[in-house]
């Protein structure tokens, strides 16, 4: 990989009324383009752009467990886009995956992009490698934008983890706690179809309305797509600061609005689900150790509650300043894979995950984003998301939550049908019951 010089201008969005919805019709016509939508949130501290898009690889970079972490290393100070699959966890810790892995995605892939099309500060942004970002903007403003229909009509999902195993699991995940063995573990299950024809552009602007998230991205290739409505940040860099805003805690939403309030304010004042929190917050804070300036740590919010379209969710805010010594990207493999989706300590829960799921997590639980020219980055976490092969027709949705000595097996199992809904309502799908347990 090398710099790209690119042309770079500026516009007023308020010129072009439903310019991002033409600007996403516009990047299907790529073999891989990623689109980033912070769906205006407004209350999430460190937001930088409303959308951010990317198309037109010049060079990618795509590897599996060994080197990825050092490879990325040495990429270029430009534009990247792409993903962190969970399972490089293997290549940090001595660890094993072995589970079936119906979509196929290598562990890193980052493309380098020919164009990115962003709009932050009421501007629209376009840096290109083209000769005129103006033709570009043209072309753009000339797509036709398709109604939201709903392909997929009627898509079955299976569980691979059926509700009896799942019980169990979290029962077992209990005792490994009373044991003394760890204090939390995320505990996830999968729910997929087979020989499914998707259209994920419609896919995801159904999910993107259904759940107006703040992390949402639409990923594709020339065989996947990732339709992700995270509404979690993992870590950014702003700087010399360094940002992560783990969530732990979840109620879902009611459409009377005095028996919501009442939901949020249960979250708030859940000592289960802000004792989840405050681990995965240790455990971030002490990921973010390894590399930052001594006593540069702060928590700058504990236990806020954030409500989405979809959810009440159980957020805080963990900040550092990286050493001048130290390096971005090793600040980036030391926090990998995120607290909020392994637990606590975070290695042995790891060994656990393995032991007890039955799907490799790949992509979901990893991270996708960005990296700027000026050398920031800002990562999701991979989660409320359907993954497609487009190839095999093998649509994934996988969904979990923390296990901790308080955990109540039926209601982890409700948390989990509280998370998967948005999904399901994207593939107007429904979820099958009768099954055996995995092997």
């Amino acid at each position: 990989m090398q710099n790209l010089a690119r042309n770079s201008a500026f516009f007023p969005l308020s010129v072009y009324p439903g310019f991002q919805e033409k600007l996403f019709a516009w990047i299907q016509q790529f073999d891989i383009a990623a689109f980033l939508d912070s769906n205006q949130y407004p209350n999430l501290p460190y937001s930088r752009w409303d959308c951010l898009s990317a198309v037109g690889a010049r060079t990618i970079l795509k590897c599996g467990v060994g080197s990825a972490f050092d490879q990325l290393k040495e990429a270029p100070t430009d534009w990247l886009f792409g993903f962190l699959g969970y399972d490089l966890k293997n290549e940090i810790e001595n660890l094993t995956s072995h589970h079936f892995d119906g979509i196929g995605l290598p562990d890193l892939y980052f493309f380098q992009p020919e164009t990115v099309v962003g709009i932050r500060n009421g501007k629209i942004e376009i840096h290109t490698v083209h000769p005129s970002p103006l033709e570009l903007l043209e072309q753009m403003l000339q797509q036709q934008v398709t109604a939201n229909e709903i392909s997929a009509e009627g898509t079955i999902l299976t569980p691979r983890m059926p509700k009896a195993q799942y019980l169990e699991t979290v029962a077992n995940v209990r005792a490994h706690i009373i044991e003394g063995d760890l204090y939390e573990m995320n505990v996830c299950q999968e729910f997929y179809a087979e020989n499914v024809s998707l259209q994920p552009e419609q896919v995801f602007k159904r999910l993107n309305g259904l759940a107006q998230a703040p992390f949402s991205v639409f990923f594709k290739t020339k065989d996947h797509a990732l339709i992700c409505a995270s509404p979690e940040r993992f870590l950014a860099k702003r700087g010399d600061k360094l940002i992560s805003q783990p969530i732990k805690g979840t109620r879902k939403r009611s459409d009377n609005p005095e028996t919501d309030q009442i939901l949020a304010q249960d979250l708030a004042n859940s000592p289960k689900d802000r004792a989840e929190n405050v681990m995965i917050v240790d455990l971030v804070r002490n990921d973010l150790t390894r590399h930052s300036e001594t006593g540069s740590i702060q928590v700058e919010e504990l236990f806020k509650v954030y409500t989405f379209n979809t959810v009440h969710q159980l957020i805080s805010t963990v900040v550092a300043h990286l050493r001048p010594d130290a390096h971005a990207m090793d600040a980036l493999r030391a926090a990998f894979p995120m607290g909020s989706m392994t637990g606590a300590p975070k290695v042995m829960a790891m060994q656990l995950i393995e032991h007890y799921e039955c799907t490799r997590r790949g992509l979901y639980s990893g991270a996708f984003g960005y990296f700027s020219p000026e050398g920031d980055f800002d990562f999701n976490v991979v989660i409320r998301s359907i993954l497609y092969n487009k190839a095999t027709q093998y649509c994934s949705v996988q969904v979990g939550g923390a296990i901790v000595y308080d955990s109540d097996p039926e209601q982890e199992y409700e948390e989990c049908m509280t998370k998967v809904k948005a999904m399901i309502q994207a593939l107007a799908g429904q979820i099958r019951q009768d099954v055996i347990n995995c092997t």
